[in-house]
């Protein structure tokens, strides 16, 4: 079982918002980027929808840095 505040991909922090009761009022930083279907499909079935993946293993580094 995933824990919310982990990557399901590498086990490092995924910065989720949502899974951090001191911020869990605020928007997730994967609301504001585009994520390739093709990186979830990659994840085992079991681990889809579990927990945000880090931006490193979304592969949406670039996307987040433009925003800034």
């Amino acid at each position: 079982m995933s824990k919310p505040d982990l990557c399901p991909a590498c086990g490092a922090g995924n910065d989720c918002s949502l899974a951090d009761p001191r911020t869990a009022d605020q928007a997730c930083w994967c609301y504001a980027v585009t994520i390739d279907p093709a990186v979830l499909l990659a994840l085992p079935a079991e681990l889809r929808d579990q927990s945000c993946l880090c931006p490193r293993c979304a592969q949406v580094e670039s996307q987040l840095q433009a925003a800034r």
